[in-house]
């Protein structure tokens, strides 16, 4: 028995806004357990990496989302763009615990940060990925998709692969060590972008040997 009409008309009755309240449950709690010294040892430390891990799950989820639907006929593109801005929201938290609670930054003084940026090269990786997801977050409601239209605003947002590779490399530059976890993640990335590009490599390969 076919379940997938089943489950996309009950998809269809769920709405995408729920997204913006739970996924910030995460975060709270995470913020609890720091300030109430239940991370152990260096808790803004350990509350910025949640924050910066959840942010990567969440842009592994949003790349999940079309071989979902190409595999399993389960459509879940209604949700992509509140999670895509999830882990957009869990990027500036990663930040700002990073800047004012790690470095404990004022408005003036900013040098650690700035030397931080431009001698730790996974720190600028990792701001580099922030400064590319910007616009993305910026672009996505309708009214920009109306005013630069569908095939410009997909274009622009093709930067998704770009800044989850960024991310997933910031991950291992981390830990400095070769170790499992954050090359996993990285192979994960590197395997959600390779499915975007490769179909398209075969069907123009396929094109230009008809020619």
């Amino acid at each position: 028995m076919d379940l997938t009409p089943s489950i996309n008309s009950a998809m269809r009755a769920v709405p995408a806004w729920p997204i913006y309240i739970l996924g910030f449950l995460p975060a709270a709690w995470w913020t609890y357990l720091a300030l109430t010294n239940q991370f152990g040892a260096e808790p803004a430390i350990r509350l910025e990496h949640r924050l910066g891990l959840f942010a990567l799950q969440l842009l592994i989820v949003s790349l999940l989302i079309t071989p979902i639907r190409d595999w399993f006929k389960v459509n879940l593109v209604k949700y992509r763009r509140a999670i895509g801005l999830m882990a957009f929201y869990y990027v500036l938290l990663h930040l700002a615990v990073y800047l004012f609670l790690d470095h404990q930054v004022q408005w003036i003084g900013w040098d650690a940060v700035i030397k931080d940026v431009t001698r730790r090269p996974y720190i600028f990786v990792g701001v580099a990925a922030l400064i590319l997801l910007l616009p993305l977050a910026l672009t996505s409601n309708n009214w920009t998709i109306r005013k630069i239209g569908p095939q410009r605003w997909r274009m622009l947002h093709q930067l998704t692969y770009v800044i989850i590779l960024a991310g997933a490399a910031h991950f291992v530059m981390l830990k400095k060590t070769w170790q499992v976890e954050p090359i996993v993640y990285f192979i994960i990335c590197a395997t959600l972008v390779g499915y975007r590009f490769v179909p398209n490599f075969v069907r123009l390969s396929g094109r230009l040997r008809r020619a």
